[in-house]
């Protein structure tokens, strides 16, 4: 059984940068595509950014240019760089995955980590 967990979460100012691990055990990595996703309080769990284990990438229009979603096979991590933060990015970020999609849509991954509280404030 496929198990995430991510890790890199905090507090940063308007502007700063953080990167999120989403380390996994129990499988290898290198047969899912791996998604970020981030969830707001009142709102709805929205699609990130995604990953395929080839290594080709999706972004949403509201983090492309800011956000960067990489993959090292070898450690069994994906990353999500995140650069020039703005509060609206304040969230708690999950990471999933899935045998078979490249989407940015939730109900498509099968495999959940905890999440990962972002804040973003001055």
């Amino acid at each position: 059984q496929l198990q995430l967990v991510e890790s890199g979460g905090g507090l940063v100012q308007p502007g700063g940068s953080l990167r999120l691990a989403c380390a996994a055990s129990g499988n290898t990595l290198n047969d899912y595509a791996i998604g970020w996703f981030r969830q707001a309080p009142g709102k709805e769990r929205e699609g990130v950014s995604c990953i395929t284990s080839g290594g080709s990438t999706r972004y949403a229009d509201s983090v492309k240019g800011r956000f960067t979603i990489s993959r090292d096979n070898a450690k069994n991590t994906v990353y999500l760089q995140m650069n020039s933060l703005k509060p609206e990015d304040t969230a708690v970020y999950y990471c999933a995955a899935s045998r078979w999609a490249f989407s940015l849509n939730a109900r498509t991954y099968d495999y959940w980590g905890q999440g990962a509280q972002i804040t973003v404030s001055s």
